[in-house]
C-alpha cells in the first residue's frame, strides 16, 4: 500500500506548519504507523531555507518533539504530489485556491484533499492563529490546537 502523503501549509513555513508536521510525525511514531506516511510542510510565501521559529521549536521541545528541516515554498505540484493538504488559515487557503486553478498545461494528476487544519480540532474553527507576538501563551495555544487537529487527522487516516 503506498504511503499517505500529508502536507501542512502556513504562510512562511516557519511557525505553524513545521509544528504541525512535527506533531503529526510524533503522534504517528507513538502509534507505530509512521511508515504509512510521508509528512512535509511548506509555505505560500516561504523564506526558503529558514529554520523553524524559535517559539515553535521551544513549545515542541516541551512536548518531546524535535522540529527539523527548513522552510520551503509551496508549489502547484505539491497539490498533486500529496493526498492531504492541511491549511493554517483563510489567507493561505485563498492562495492555494489560486494554485488549484486551471493551467495551460492541464492537470498533472489528482489534486489533494485540501482542508483547514483548525476545523479538524474544532468544526466551527477556521484559522489556526499565528502565535508570533503572542509570547509563550500564544505558542501554548497553538500547540493545543495543532495537537488536537493532528490527533483527529491521524485517527481519520488510520481507521
Amino acid at each position: 500500500m503506498p504511503a499517505i502523503r500529508v502536507l501542512f501549509v502556513c504562510y512562511a513555513n516557519m511557525t505553524r506548519s513545521p509544528l504541525a508536521a512535527g506533531v503529526f510525525r510524533h503522534l504517528a511514531t507513538q502509534r507505530g504507523v509512521l511508515d504509512r506516511f510521508v509528512i512535509d510542510s511548506a509555505g505560500i510565501s516561504a523564506y526558503e531555507g529558514s529554520a523553524p521559529d524559535p517559539g515553535s521549536v521551544t513549545i515542541a521541545a516541551m512536548h518531546g518533539i524535535a522540529l527539523t528541516g527548513v522552510s520551503r515554498q509551496m508549489t502547484r505540484t505539491d497539490l498533486f504530489d500529496h493526498d492531504h493538504v492541511l491549511v493554517a488559515d483563510h489567507h493561505v487557503a485563498r492562495r492555494i485556491q489560486q494554485l488549484m486553478g486551471g493551467s495551460a498545461f492541464g492537470q498533472i494528476g489528482v489534486p489533494a484533499r485540501v482542508r483547514m487544519l483548525a476545523s479538524l480540532a474544532d468544526p466551527t474553527a477556521v484559522d489556526v492563529p499565528d502565535p508570533v507576538g503572542g509570547g509563550p501563551a500564544g505558542y501554548a495555544a497553538l500547540y493545543v490546537t495543532v495537537h488536537r487537529a493532528c490527533t483527529a487527522l491521524l485517527d481519520e487516516l488510520t481507521r
